[in-house]
């Protein structure tokens, strides 16, 4: 088997978005660094089941409304 073939594999802190903190091993970084996370299980709507806003600024969306807006639908 060829030597150093596999990246290194070591301890990380991870930082949530609300601050909580744990250990875990990973590739990324070095032996003990910090990774802080900007999206989370706890902040994304995905996980958390928040709503979805969708931005239309006179697009496909306002013409698709205006097009059939007197079906009724």
């Amino acid at each position: 088997m060829k030597k150093d073939t596999h990246p290194d594999y070591h301890t990380i802190k991870v930082v949530m978005t609300d601050g909580t903190e744990y250990e875990t091993r990973s590739t990324w970084g070095s032996e003990g660094d910090t990774l802080n996370l900007d999206i989370d299980p706890n902040s994304h709507p995905a996980w958390t089941g928040g709503n979805q806003n969708l931005v239309d600024r006179g697009g496909r969306v306002s013409r698709f409304k205006k097009k059939y807006e007197g079906l009724g639908i």
